[in-house]
């Protein structure tokens, strides 16, 4: 076949340029007429441009069966599914509920300080005291005459049990003790505030006031103590969020300053929008087995709102859109000898990006060979050739 067209190729020449010689020689013998040559002229004309489509017929003929037909170099991968998690990040914040700057419940003078900035202690500890101004003594005073109560409404029950004596003495007796029994508890109440003590585990991180000074209930604060091991991790998060990102979500913090990366599920989410940033308050727990992990440092909270276990994914880069907004790919088909190729314009459906890569919902099937670098040169029903990247 090949041979056959080299060989109608240079009969063709030969005949052209036979005729060509014949026609010169024509001209020559006929006389020098304005019109005759100008219809010649067109005659000529119209022969060599048939020759010269025919002509370049056999030569795209000849290339398409030699393999030297110039062709748009590309490169080209397959498609493969993969699992895609799409994840939220926001800007997030390090706290912790057991964080507590102890103020007095009773005004005084600052007795005592019976801890250390830096001591770890454990709940109900005795932290300060302060001077009860006289309260001791109340109170065992009231002792004294509890103790008394007691004894008169034990024995003047007993002698109204044997039907002795007056009802009302009985219930004289009896009210004066309930009385005193509970001025005595009051007053034990109240002799109780002049104690700090700790409310839960944790360390002495500042001690602010000192020895000697007069304290009063909230205005006067003594001391903070922090439990590092019960940290977690706070944002706030735009509401379009609200139905993807749940209690039980995967998540993963990041910790800038100390270089540090822990995987967390969310374990809370707010139940009120924020109406000044249309925002929801979201929460999850951190490990500090170390204790480097400080409240109020800040971090980055990726949340996964979006999971996949079979995505196609796709290079943003090789994704087209045309004049009506409709994006597509280029894929290669009808595979030949070296490589060789056509295009072919598939139009798909986008999902979620993220990392300069898109989901692809329908349009491309496992397997496809994807257009990538070259895309820009297609056209559909290109002729091109894949090289190996």
């Amino acid at each position: 076949m090949k041979k056959s067209i080299i060989i109608l190729s240079f009969s063709l020449l030969l005949l052209a340029c036979g005729q060509e010689k014949g026609e010169i020689n024509a001209v020559n013998q006929t006389p020098t007429n304005l019109e005759e040559l100008q219809n010649q002229k067109v005659n000529y004309t119209d022969q060599i441009n048939t020759l010269n489509q025919e002509l370049k017929q056999v030569n795209e003929a000849i290339l398409s069966l030699t393999g030297d037909e110039k062709r748009t170099l590309v490169t080209a991968f397959q498609a493969e599914s993969k699992v895609f998690n799409h994840t939220v990040e926001v800007q997030a914040n390090i706290k912790t509920r057991q964080n507590l700057l102890l103020s007095p419940e009773f005004s005084g003078r600052l007795e005592q300080i019976l801890v250390v900035e830096g001591q770890n202690v454990k709940k109900g500890k005795l932290l300060a005291m302060i001077d009860d101004a006289g309260l001791q003594d109340q109170l065992d005073q009231m002792n004294l005459q509890l103790a008394l109560s007691k004894t008169t409404f034990e024995r003047t029950q007993r002698l109204w049990d044997q039907k002795i004596g007056s009802e009302m003495m009985y219930l004289e007796a009896k009210t004066r003790y309930k009385t005193q029994q509970k001025q005595v508890a009051q007053m034990k109440e109240q002799l109780a505030k002049t104690k700090i003590y700790a409310p839960f585990n944790g360390v002495i991180d500042e001690i602010t006031a000192k020895e000697g000074e007069t304290v009063a209930p909230g205005m006067s604060p003594i001391l903070r103590i922090v439990n590092l091991n019960s940290m977690y991790v706070e944002s706030d998060v735009p509401e379009n969020y609200l139905k993807n990102i749940t209690k039980g979500s995967s998540a993963t913090v990041t910790i800038p300053v100390l270089n540090e990366t822990q995987t967390t599920i969310i374990r809370q989410t707010g139940n009120f929008i924020q109406p000044s940033n249309r925002t929801f308050r979201i929460e999850a727990p951190l490990d500090n087995p170390t204790g480097l992990i400080k409240p109020n440092l800040n971090a980055r909270l990726s949340v996964i709102d979006y999971a996949n276990q079979e995505a196609i994914m796709i290079p943003l880069r090789v994704v087209r859109e045309n004049a009506k907004g409709e994006t597509f790919v280029f894929v290669l088909e009808t595979p030949e000898e070296n490589n060789g190729f056509t295009t072919s314009q598939q139009f798909v459906s986008l999902g979620k990006a993220q990392n300069e890569m898109v989901e692809i919902i329908e349009g491309i099937e496992l397997n496809d060979l994807i257009v990538d670098e070259g895309v820009s040169l297609l056209v559909a029903g290109q002729k091109v050739t894949r090289i190996e990247q």
